[in-house]
């Protein structure tokens, strides 16, 4: 059982990380035509690792920046993580809406449990299967509102499906821990953030030189800047310290049952902003809200009964 000073840390650490992703998508969505996704990763993560150097140097000491021959891998999985999700999410996020895009995203469960069933030949118990199912369905409803022709509407097909290759280019970052045994989560996480903001900045770079983007001009980056503050400081760094921590104090089963609630506040935000939901949307989030609380309740049996 945890002990109950552990459960607060827990539960404080969570809520910052929830508070810090919860306007995530739509921030991001009323940002991206002022910064395109080239920019808007290149900033955010060229800052935000900065910030994360001086943390781990401050936490663990300068002796912990070194890659101590795991260079390659760092950077392989950095580049998966951080510059797959960046580039792929935002640019998706151009095309559908926040709401999409946070449903995909809670999608990374069951895919996990599917990614290590393929990979690892560990086959889901029946109850996730059945659960992956109906988050899958509970999506399509989402995307769909019912209906196949509406996969069309104003391009949101090719957004769900770019943000849908962002979450996966996440889980295969989160399925390197392997990698980097021995490493603390914050040092894997700058180690392999260095690489990753390196090759946002590197695809700007070629995207700037080939014409799929401009070099923002300074008035431009300004009339964002709150935005800007917003995605380095809230959702990079006291997001991920924020989920690790909260990890740390309660445990991964507890805290991905905790981050369903980003969706629900994704959804609420966009209410508040004047969008309107037929029903059969807001069918499909309870769906795949259920279907994930459901399977993460089981899991969390099933660990006890271990």
């Amino acid at each position: 059982m945890t002990p109950r000073s552990d459960l607060f840390k827990g539960l404080v650490w969570l809520g910052i990380a929830i508070a810090s992703w919860g306007a995530l998508f739509s921030v991001a969505k009323r940002t991206l035509p002022v910064l395109d996704a080239f920019f808007l990763g290149s900033v955010r993560y060229t800052f935000g690792v900065l910030i994360f150097i001086a943390i781990l140097w401050v936490a663990e000491g300068r002796q912990h920046l070194r890659y101590g021959g795991r260079l390659l891998p760092a950077a392989v999985y950095g580049m998966i993580g951080f510059c797959g999700f960046n580039l792929l999410v935002w640019w998706g996020l151009s095309f559908t809406r926040p709401e999409h895009a946070s449903i995909i995203m809670a999608l990374q469960t069951p895919m996990t449990a599917i990614a290590v069933w393929l990979t690892q030949s560990k086959r889901p118990q029946p109850f996730t299967v059945g659960c992956i199912a109906a988050a899958i369905a509970g999506v399509l409803l989402v995307v769909t509102k019912g209906g196949i022709g509406n996969l069309l509407d104003g391009g949101s097909l090719f957004g769900d499906l770019l943000v849908f290759l962002g979450a996966v280019s996440w889980v295969i970052y989160t399925m390197a821990g392997w990698h980097f045994s021995g490493w603390s989560p914050l040092r894997m996480t700058v180690l392999t953030a260095i690489p990753g903001a390196i090759g946002l900045v590197a695809f700007n770079a070629v995207a700037i030189a080939a014409g799929w983007s401009v070099l923002p001009a300074l008035d431009t980056v300004l009339s964002v800047k709150w935005q800007l503050l917003y995605f380095i400081v809230f959702t990079v760094v006291l997001g991920v310290l924020g989920f690790n921590n909260g990890v740390k104090y309660l445990g991964a089963l507890n805290a991905m049952l905790m981050l369903n609630l980003i969706p629900v506040i994704v959804f609420a935000i966009e209410a508040w902003l004047g969008r309107s939901y037929v029903a059969v949307e807001l069918l499909g989030a309870a769906v795949v809200i259920g279907a994930l609380v459901a399977n993460n309740l089981f899991l969390r049996r099933q660990a006890r009964s271990a």
